[in-house]
């Protein structure tokens, strides 16, 4: 091998292992899981709206999909991870962060009763992310800083 070609070499694999430290971080995960309940409550709500036809295991996954998430999603926010990765959580978080987890609680526990009571059409699944829309938002307005 020649130079160029082992120092391209090892330039990749400095970038690569950046790449994994930096898909690890905290903020990273957290932002990968807002996406997560995000594309859940989008699916949901294009249901709801009666832009797209109801479908029970859509239905289901999206519920299931908050469900889990915000189990462990109050535990991507340990101190020192306030800044970076162009996060949008407010410092606000790290205040009142017993009022945050309760938060993200209380949408986990309206995600799972709605599953446990699976909508069985579009106006029933309307009709059940209403309180959970309202938590999104209580959320986003409390925690959340505004780009």
């Amino acid at each position: 091998m020649n130079l160029k070609t082992i120092a391209a070499a090892a330039a990749l694999a400095v970038l690569g292992a950046s790449t994994v430290v930096a898909a690890d971080e905290p903020q990273v995960v957290r932002q990968q899981m807002m996406k997560k309940i995000g594309g859940a409550m989008g699916a949901l709500a294009g249901i709801a709206k009666g832009e797209k036809p109801y479908d029970a295991e859509v239905v289901k996954a999206s519920l299931a999909t908050m469900t889990e998430v915000t189990k462990t999603f109050p535990e991507q926010f340990p101190a020192g991870t306030e800044t970076g990765a162009e996060t949008e959580a407010s410092p606000k978080i790290w205040q009142n962060m017993d009022d945050f987890k309760a938060k993200a609680a209380a949408l986990g526990k309206q995600a799972e009763t709605v599953l446990a009571q699976l909508p069985a059409d579009q106006a029933a699944v309307a009709s059940a992310i209403g309180p959970i829309g309202k938590s999104c938002a209580s959320c986003h307005e409390s925690y959340r800083v505004k780009k």
